[in-house]
């Protein structure tokens, strides 16, 4: 039973993760306002950042970059010792596509509230059936 605890107490951060992708798509799929239903994408999608972020770190690791080149050429590099910056990279990206998302989300939620008055999804539906 220790051993489990250790490694629940060990991986914190991963259970955070999960937490908030679990709130997010409890959001997305249970409530019917669409403002709830975005912030919900927008939680899941941070939860998403968070987790790869974290893969990308490296207890010890450091940046990788070779400060005085390779000198003489005897010197070995081993990958090991650095981070990987491809994670961070790849997340910087999808910070600007969540939030880009989101803009363009909430333009569209406004444009939805002139046309029906309303921003719950059984309304609109209602409404278009009416139609």
């Amino acid at each position: 039973m220790n051993e489990i605890l250790s490694i629940v107490v060990a991986n914190y951060n991963y259970w955070l993760y999960i937490t908030l992708m679990m709130v997010g798509l409890y959001a997305m799929i249970a409530k019917t306002n669409l403002i709830k239903k975005l912030v919900g994408m927008n939680i899941f999608q941070t939860a998403i950042i968070l987790f790869y972020v974290s893969i990308g770190c490296k207890k010890g690791g450091t940046i990788p970059i070779i400060q005085h080149g390779h000198g003489t050429g005897l010197e070995l590099i081993r990958a090991a010792d650095y981070i990987n910056p491809l994670p961070h990279v790849l997340m910087l990206t999808a910070i600007v596509v969540s939030v880009s998302t989101f803009g363009v989300a909430l333009s569209l939620a406004i444009r939805i509230h002139r046309q029906y008055r309303t921003l719950e999804e059984d309304e609109i539906l209602s409404q278009l059936r009416q139609k």
